[in-house]
């Protein structure tokens, strides 16, 4: 049973609370599917005082089940972003600080949003770690904190156990991993494709990860990815593209996984599919010209490799996220099985 729960104080955000409630039930739903119908996740709302029904800036209240204090040891503890500026809900969770000291020791995954992370500074558990907040906080935090290492490039850092998320809507892209790591990937894909896959970016490509390869300081491997990204519709072969970096083929390998975590092909491979992910959106470019700006020579290997890396064929992913965007048209909706805006009859 994976266990998570989210903090309640008079300042939070609720859509920072009821989204990630809302992804992870349902990837329990899913996983409970191969479970004979036995739950597989539990969520739990804790308050952050005496008080069980929370009234939150925006009206809404909600319920606790207990005191932080006195909850059950969790996997996962989520600390909501905060409305405005969070001095009064630091100023209210002052007495939690140690509490939150002692869940990091035992393990919990502690997940903040927002200024939700001066939570996390406060408590002393930033400091020298690497975090992001919301971007409108970024110099007050930096001020406040200067032994956190802020990333202000990153929606989405991760320290050990510790994940900071900048935005309410990053939170989905950290909870879709965590589905991942929780219940695997087909789950996760399903729990995406539910959840508004038109708004996310990879979690990969948004989150600075220690030891992964947007935290590395190897410049020769920076300017390596760089060209990779320029020439998307054109890539070079590996022993070119190790040549340009001045090493063996070899070596730039070694080199490259040992700075990103991933092979110089599978680095590649993710900067493709996330750009085709983008031109289904936002463009009406046919199949075929995307397959061939992203660097596949056909419109078959693409759809092939797209469907295995996405879960779905580039022409059904496109359907499903204009699908879910507002259009301001007087035309009728195309008929069912008709294809898409752009798309080859």
């Amino acid at each position: 049973m994976r266990t998570a729960a989210a903090l309640l104080y008079p300042d939070a955000l609720a859509t920072s609370i009821t989204l990630p409630m809302e992804i992870l039930h349902a990837a329990s739903q899913l996983a409970s599917v191969a479970r004979r119908g036995a739950a597989q996740g539990q969520f739990r709302l804790l308050s952050a005082s005496a008080e069980r029904s929370i009234t939150l800036s925006s009206g809404l209240t909600l319920r606790a089940g207990e005191q932080l204090q006195d909850a059950p040891t969790m996997e996962m503890l989520i600390l909501p972003a905060i409305w405005r500026s969070p001095d009064r809900t630091l100023g209210l969770c002052a007495d939690l600080l140690p509490e939150l000291r002692r869940r990091h020791e035992r393990g919990t995954l502690l997940c903040s949003v927002g200024t939700g992370s001066c939570l996390l500074a406060e408590a002393g558990l930033l400091s020298g770690r690497s975090a992001t907040t919301h971007w409108n906080y970024f110099d007050r935090f930096e001020k406040r904190y200067p032994d956190v290492h802020l990333k202000r490039r990153h929606l989405i850092t991760q320290s050990g156990n510790i994940f900071c998320v900048g935005s309410v809507n990053s939170i989905a892209d950290l909870m879709v991993h965590v589905v991942e790591l929780w219940y695997g990937k087909r789950i996760s894909r399903a729990v995406e494709n539910q959840f508004s896959p038109e708004i996310r970016r990879t979690f990969q490509t948004a989150a600075f990860l220690e030891g992964t390869h947007t935290a590395h300081h190897d410049e020769v491997i920076l300017e390596a990815q760089m060209r990779m990204q320029e020439q998307l519709a054109n890539p070079q072969p590996l022993a070119e593209v190790a040549r340009n970096a001045g090493l063996g083929t070899r070596s730039f390998t070694r080199r490259f996984r040992r700075a990103t975590g991933m092979s110089p092909l599978q680095y590649a491979m993710q900067l493709r599919v996330g750009e085709a992910r983008s031109l289904l959106l936002h463009s009406n470019l046919d199949i075929n010209e995307i397959a061939w700006r992203c660097g596949w020579q056909s419109a078959s290997l693409f759809s092939r490799q797209f469907r295995l890396r996405v879960g779905m064929p580039p022409r059904d992913y496109r359907a499903a996220v204009r699908g879910k965007r507002f259009i301001a048209s007087d035309s009728p909706p195309p008929a069912p099985g008709d294809p898409a805006p752009g798309d080859p009859a």
